[in-house]
């Protein structure tokens, strides 16, 4: 008589993947014991996957600058995202007093984005190609709809970053005894 199969235990959470980056360049993925490639690296983004990439040697966190590697070939081999004066603009930023707060727009509102983007995705499930067009034409009351409720959030995001940005000043102000 066989014994009855135990039934498979519940899936825990997705575990952090581990990818180390070694002094020659290469990635060392420790799930599946084997070296990969930036768009490996890519597909584990697209899929969503948790990871995080580190030095092999001194453990140090190099996610961003791996990010940041992927994002520039992106932007080297195809159509890019961001123009020549966007990228400008954002380093201007970079040890301006409102570095933190563009940070916190730009996230806000990527993600913003994002959430549009998944509605429309669900939305249109099914519809043909054509369909598609029509649907992405900005005329379309429901891409109205959409954009500017997008637009709304965006600019609910960057009205909550100049109230935070006074509440700041008004802060440093007090603190020096310049209270307004």
């Amino acid at each position: 008589m066989q014994k009855p199969k135990a039934a498979p235990a519940p899936s825990p959470a997705r575990a952090l993947r581990v990818i180390k980056k070694y002094p020659n360049r290469r990635l060392y993925d420790t799930d599946t014991s084997s070296y990969i490639t930036l768009a490996e690296v890519k597909a584990l983004v697209m899929d969503n996957e948790p990871f995080v990439v580190r030095d092999a040697k001194s453990n140090e966190d190099l996610t961003r600058s791996i990010l940041l590697q992927i994002i520039l070939e992106e932007e080297t081999a195809g159509v890019p995202i961001f123009t020549e004066q966007v990228l400008a603009n954002i380093i201007r930023f970079y040890g301006h007093a409102m570095q933190d707060f563009m940070g916190s727009y730009l996230e806000k509102n990527v993600q913003i984005f994002m959430d549009l983007q998944h509605r429309m995705a669900e939305q249109s499930s099914g519809i043909t190609p054509e369909t598609w067009k029509q649907f992405m034409n900005v005329q379309s009351p429901m891409m109205q709809g959409m954009m500017g409720t997008y637009l709304e959030q965006s600019r609910s995001a960057f009205t909550q970053m100049q109230e935070q940005m006074q509440k700041n000043s008004e802060q440093m102000l007090a603190a020096l005894g310049l209270k307004r």
